[in-house]
């Protein structure tokens, strides 16, 4: 089975791809955002607590 992310609607030159977390209890949360693959485009969503976010700044994180 071939696997298929969505292309990027905002860029049209990446992919979207899913990534997963953990929640406080250690519980698998899966495709939590969804990013895209191009480093000049930088369009995110992402789920917390239910209300959906889009377009947070991405940068290095300290962990």
């Amino acid at each position: 089975m071939d696997l298929k992310f969505p292309d990027c609607r905002k860029c049209n030159n990446g992919t979207l791809v899913p990534l997963s977390d953990y929640g406080r209890d250690g519980a698998p949360i899966t495709y939590k955002a969804w990013v895209c693959t191009n480093p000049g485009c930088g369009f995110n969503l992402r789920i917390d607590n239910g209300e959906i976010s889009m377009g947070r700044n991405i940068g290095s994180s300290t962990k």
